[in-house]
């Protein structure tokens, strides 16, 4: 261990600098982004869903949240329309009911999906149950050859492909023609196809157990498949000033199937959808939702984008119940009203 008698000799120290200089500036002058006014409130005896909403801090993401929940509110209130855009994961977890409630409220005007929304909503309507073991069924080379599901789900497309339909028309409409059904309330697919609400499936062959039966049929997948994505290019000037499209939990298949669609739809319709909301949840942030839904669409066609990060079964509860209350409000004139003036709308305004 050196000493200060090993330093070289005629060696000074480096100059430091003199803090007694330094200028300093008001506190009330000096820009600040953190409000007291904007602070969460607490819980109060019976409160309601209501006071919860209004409780959230007027702070990065729950000003997002709440900025999304009143724009798809206030897209099913002026009757523009509303894209829900699923990967399998949020029906898996429970959510379609949730979904129906959207289009009852007119908060939901079409639904896009991968291969997996489908087979999960198709079993859960049929057997009231899915989600297999994939380590169990991998091992001994059963994992997704469940016969019924290949079997019923690739006879209805064949089917469907003969009268014209799309890949999700043709699902629903051989729900709505069983009378076997353990869980018809809880079908997407179903209660979509009931209610006249298009359903689009966007198939990437290889990627669903159902081609892997033995019934699969590539040109009737093919066809109905493509019979949605012609549908959905067609439908989405309906998103145009004042519309919302809404990215839950796909990382891939759907924000491509959204941006070709999107450029189809703006070839066609002298550039419109534009000016309108998107939003991507998902457990994490990935490239392409952010990209391909939110960033690229907003920034060459205007609208307001937002990502929102969380578990399914949980914040897509929360953003349902939030459509729901912001709903029995009266529509605001200006967008963004019940925010707080000092409460920063993006959370990247803090960081």
């Amino acid at each position: 261990m050196s000493s200060d008698s090993d330093a070289p000799q005629g060696s000074k120290p480096p100059p430091e600098i003199d803090l007694s200089k330094i200028r300093t500036v008001s506190i009330q002058g000096r820009v600040t982004k953190v409000s007291a006014h904007a602070f969460a409130g607490v819980p109060e005896e019976k409160a309601t869903f209501k006071d919860f909403l209004d409780s959230l801090p007027g702070i990065l993401e729950a000003v997002s949240f709440r900025a999304v929940a009143r724009g798809v509110a206030r897209a099913g209130q002026t009757g523009r329309g509303v894209l829900w855009m699923l990967g399998g994961h949020t029906i898996k977890t429970g959510l379609a009911p949730l979904f129906v409630r959207m289009m009852d409220r007119r908060a939901a005007s079409f639904f896009s999906g991968n291969g997996s929304v489908a087979i999960h909503d198709y079993e859960v309507a049929r057997w009231g149950a899915t989600s297999e073991d994939v380590e169990t069924g991998l091992a001994d080379g059963t994992f997704g050859m469940a016969e019924e599901t290949g079997r019923e789900m690739n006879e209805a497309l064949q089917a469907g492909a003969e009268k014209g339909m799309g890949f999700g028309e043709a699902l629903g409409w051989a729900l709505s023609q069983r009378e076997d059904l353990v869980a018809p309330e809880r079908s997407l697919l179903l209660q979509a196809y009931i209610r006249g609400i298009p359903v689009g499936i966007h198939a990437a062959i290889g990627c669903e157990i159902i081609h892997q039966h033995p019934a699969a049929d590539g040109a009737a997948i093919g066809a109905c498949s493509m019979r949605d994505f012609r549908r959905l290019a067609e439908w989405l000037p309906a998103i145009h000033k004042g519309g919302a499209v809404l990215n839950l939990g796909s990382a891939v298949i759907m924000p491509e199937v959204f941006l070709k669609a999107l450029t189809m739809a703006r070839n066609l319709h002298q550039g419109a959808p534009r000016e309108f909301l998107a939003a991507d949840f998902d457990m994490i942030r990935q490239y392409r939702p952010w990209m391909n839904v939110v960033h690229r669409p907003t920034k060459t066609g205007g609208g307001d984008g937002y990502r929102i990060t969380g578990h399914h079964e949980i914040m897509i509860p929360l953003l349902v119940w939030a459509v729901e209350e912001f709903s029995s409000r009266p529509v605001p004139e200006v967008e963004g009203g019940e925010a707080s003036k000092d409460a920063p709308s993006h959370a990247s305004d803090i960081r």
